[in-house]
């Protein structure tokens, strides 16, 4: 048995966060990892108290047909990302790496060309994030320097975060 490397051992675990995820869209799980220690840990999930759209059965968002990036005000959930930065201490994120799977909730599949939206982009930013890695595939993962997002401000031209 061969061992894995890295960045997929710390993938394979916020693929395995997502599991907990409660969205009947997507799911997403992110980690939050300095100096080789977990700081954090998030999945997508409905406000601490409120009920999730897997237990009400729908999903607003799907119902009205709205599309992938767009709308998320009325989405119930809080994304992994925020979930993971909501948990963890900044001094702790300062040039840290945040790991984020997508799976779709309807085939198993990775979210194709996943990427966090624009307001999650924002609180990367602010946590003092370096580095985002996403996974494309099993095999394939994109390493994001957050520093990008900074000089490349996607909301003066209207790009969404995904």
């Amino acid at each position: 048995m061969s061992r894995v490397d890295k960045t997929n051992y710390y993938l394979d675990i916020a693929q395995t966060v997502a599991a907990r995820g409660t969205c009947l869209r997507r799911n997403f799980g992110a980690i939050i990892v300095k100096n080789d220690q977990i700081v954090s840990t998030g999945y997508v999930g409905a406000p601490r108290g409120r009920q999730n759209c897997s237990d009400l059965g729908f999903c607003t968002r799907e119902k009205l047909n709205i599309p992938r990036g767009e709308r998320y005000e009325l989405c119930r959930s809080v994304h992994a990302e925020a979930n993971a930065i909501i948990h963890a201490p900044r001094t702790e994120m300062l040039d840290a790496t945040l790991y984020l799977v997508g799976i779709e909730y309807n085939s198993g599949e990775y979210v194709q060309n996943a990427n966090p939206c624009s307001m999650c982009k924002r609180m990367i930013i602010n946590a003092g994030i370096a580095k985002v890695i996403v996974r494309d595939t099993r095999e394939k993962y994109r390493v994001i320097d957050v520093q990008d997002w900074i000089d490349n401000d996607e909301s003066l031209d209207g790009t969404k975060g995904y």
